[in-house]
């Protein structure tokens, strides 16, 4: 049986992701802060992970000492906004903690679980693009996401000797608890379209920049 791990997992879409996983009859383990009813349906859940702390990414490569990682799924994000003007520095920088830092946290902490055929996946967003900007704001989001794309295609080059392939998506404009539940597309819509990017990726497109309905996306 496949195994999957998705942090981020407790709501949104990476608890779509772990519901469609399950589905297809992957082994899913989720990881979060706090758990809940609907991921602990469907999943293995790893709680009380805060993905920023160097102790608690610790205790969650314990928990998985020694099993084999088919799929990483780097999911946990935050977005705010920040006003210029009225920038808020500690705001952005919590952004760059969860959004790029802990991703590259993680990847590099659960190598030993991941073997050649393995793939990582980085829930990355449209908005870090540069060359796609054309409204500004958001400045800690858009540059958190640019560091992730840029961490994702270091893996990408890093790992393909191991015969392990990243991909870099954006979910699509979701309805989800993070933009107010204002956005285009369900998660349910979302996930799959994800998984769907995830079975096309192999060492030949690894580090690519895509959307989750199949647009390859501009840096």
């Amino acid at each position: 049986m496949k195994h999957v791990v998705i942090t981020g997992a407790n709501r949104g879409i990476g608890l779509e992701l772990a519901r469609y996983y399950q589905r297809e009859g992957w082994q899913v383990t989720g990881v979060c802060r706090e758990s809940s009813t609907e991921l602990a349906a469907v999943a293995e859940v790893i709680d009380g992970i805060d993905v920023t702390s160097a102790a608690e990414v610790k205790r969650l490569v314990d928990r998985l000492h020694g099993k084999a990682i088919d799929l990483l799924i780097n999911n946990a994000g935050l977005l705010n906004d920040e006003v210029l003007g009225q920038l808020d520095f500690d705001s952005i920088r919590r952004q760059m903690e969860i959004n790029a830092y802990a991703p590259l946290r993680i990847s590099e902490a659960l190598l030993p679980n991941l073997v050649a055929g393995s793939k990582i996946a980085l829930i990355t967003s449209r908005m870090g693009s540069i060359a796609d900007n054309d409204s500004g704001g958001r400045y800690g989001y858009r540059a958190s996401k640019a560091a992730l794309n840029a961490f994702g295609k270091s893996l990408a080059v890093d790992l393909k000797g191991r015969g392990i392939a990243v991909a870099l998506l954006h979910p699509g404009y979701v309805k989800t608890r993070m933009v107010n539940f204002g956005g285009l597309i369900s998660p349910e819509q979302s996930a799959a379209g994800l998984a769907q990017r995830i079975a096309a990726l192999t060492l030949k497109n690894s580090g690519s920049f895509w959307h989750s309905n199949g647009e390859e996306l501009p840096w």
